[in-house]
Parts: C-alpha cells; sequence; structure tokens
C-alpha cells in the first residue's frame, strides 16, 4: 500500500485512528507511508520542509507492527516511513527503502516522495502553483519533469543496484507526477490535456517494475484513477485530478491479483474508508509469490 497520510490526518486536525483504520481496513501487509510530519507552516510551493513529530511510530504501535522512519534529508524522501507485519532489516544507503523478511523470501521495499515543485499537469493547462512557468508541449513537460524529479530517481536507482537479488522488490510512493500509462492518446481525446510519457515512472517500468494498478485496469479512460485529491473538483478550470500515488512491483514468481484506490466514498474510491483521512486516496495492490 502506498498512502500519503497528510501528517497522519493532523494537517486537517484529524486524529491519528483514523489512519490506522485506513490501514486496517485495506488488509495491507507493507505500506509506504509519506508525508509521516506536517507540513510547515508557512507552506509555499517551492520550499516546505515537513516540521513536528512522525506519526509512524504511533501507527505502527497501533497496529502492532514494526515500522522504519526514512530520516536522511535527499532528493527522494519528505517526511516518510515504512510499515510492516514482517521483520524489517537494514535499510539502504540512500535511505530510500529496506529490507524485510516475508515468511523466509526477500523483499527489497523502496518508499519515495518525489517534488511537487513545480508541478507539470498545472504548467501544461496554465494553472498557478508557485509561478511556475507554462509549457506547451509533451516534449516540454517531460523536460521539466525530468528536472524536477531526475535526481531523486538516481538515489532511488542506485539504492536498487545496492541491494540487488531480493525475490521481490516494490516501490511505493508519491510521485508527485502521473503516469504515461494514465495520460494516454486516448485519454487526452477526453480528461488529459496531452498524451505524455511522464518519466519517473517510465525509468522504473524501463527496469522490468509493473504498475500494479494498471496490470489489473489497464484502461485509464474506463478507470482514471484519481489519487491526488479527494478535495476539490476534478473538472474545475483551476483543478485537475490525476494519479500520481504508485504501488510498482518486480520480481520472477509474483502474481498480481487484485488492485484497488482507497479513500471517501464516491466515484473515484475502489475501498472506501469512512471518514477518510487524508488529501490524497492511497493505492494497494496484492501481490502474491
Amino acid at each position: 500500500m502506498s498512502y500519503n497520510v497528510w501528517g497522519g490526518g493532523a494537517n486537517k486536525d484529524k486524529p491519528v485512528d483514523e489512519t490506522v483504520a485506513a490501514i486496517e481496513a485495506a488488509d495491507a501487509d507493507i505500506v509506504g507511508i509519506q508525508e509521516s510530519r506536517l507540513e510547515g507552516s508557512p507552506c509555499p510551493a517551492r520550499n516546505c520542509p515537513p516540521r513536528g513529530d512522525s506519526v509512524a511510530a504511533e501507527i505502527a504501535a497501533e497496529l502492532g507492527w514494526e515500522y522504519y522512519e526514512q530520516t536522511i534529508e535527499n532528493e527522494a524522501l519528505w517526511a516518510n516511513a515504512i510499515l510492516s507485519r514482517y521483520p524489517i532489516g537494514e535499510p539502504t544507503p540512500n535511505d530510500t527503502g529496506v529490507e524485510i523478511d516475508v515468511d523466509g523470501r526477500s523483499v527489497s521495499m523502496f518508499n519515495v516522495h518525489l517534488s511537487d515543485y513545480p508541478y507539470q499537469p498545472h504548467q501544461l493547462l496554465d494553472i498557478d502553483y508557485g509561478r511556475a512557468p507554462t509549457v506547451a508541449t509533451a516534449e516540454e513537460a517531460i523536460a521539466a519533469a525530468e528536472a524536477a524529479r531526475g535526481a531523486a530517481i538516481d538515489l532511488l536507482v542506485e539504492d536498487m543496484e545496492a541491494v540487488e537479488g531480493a525475490n521481490a522488490t516494490f516501490v511505493t510512493g508519491d510521485f508527485n507526477e502521473p503516469s504515461g500509462l494514465d495520460w494516454t492518446v486516448e485519454a487526452a481525446d477526453g480528461y488529459q490535456p496531452a498524451a505524455v510519457d511522464w518519466p519517473s515512472t517510465r525509468a522504473l517500468t524501463d527496469l522490468g517494475f509493473v504498475d500494479t494498478y494498471r496490470e489489473i485496469w489497464p484502461d485509464p479512460v474506463a478507470k482514471p484513477a484519481f489519487t491526488w485529491t479527494p478535495t476539490g473538483n476534478p473538472a474545475g478550470r483551476f483543478d485537475h485530478h490525476d494519479r500520481i500515488d504508485f504501488v510498482l512491483a518486480k520480481g520472477e514468481d509474483l502474481t498480481f491479483s487484485d488492485a484497488a484506490i482507497v479513500g471517501e466514498r464516491g466515484p473515484s474510491t475502489d475501498l472506501a474508508v469512512d471518514p477518510w483521512p487524508s488529501d490524497h486516496r492511497a493505492s494497494l495492490a496484492v501481490v502474491e509469490f
């Protein structure tokens, strides 16, 4: 499960019990959480450092699980933690992941939170976010996305290379960037403004990772799967909703049996949890050896 917990709901004064209830409702085994700390105050688009204590330990205690706090400050992380009902082992050098022992099988679990500025969907649609310049073409959007998040993806890949050989490798995260599997030519005839092969997820699928949601639900027109955001109006002129939270998986002996968007009750959600405490919906994958 990939779950931006929005400070455990505390950015809107919600109790952490609601975040725990969402994880329990999803029946997840391993969860990569992002925004385990509060947003800074103020929180400008260009630079919004986290503040306060992480809720990861409290969530893990209520679940009866182990957890690992990703505390190194780098471009791939923003208040990240990994929760697991299975034993957690050593972290990777750049702190983007950990080893997990799943009943004797080795799992490399990576969890990232990439930069939200500049945000290329808004740049393409001329929606102001931190006064970032507009972009006019798919090529310009890809170049801007590579400039914003390429260094973070490099750190992630470095860590993957340091721990090769696991039975399964997972990447969860708030990428703050959509997927080219959603911004297709067909989707561009309706909701999306263009067909764009976004580079951050493309870098991972080129390494053999499977986008678990699109593996189960391949049609982005029938299942747009918006994770950002349960707030706002997806049809509004100054809003644009997208799938930016992912569970990616790689392994020779894996079966993908289900995938779901977890969130508030409504048409954008496959698995409803009420009340829903975050400004992101979560992404859930059912993967078996």
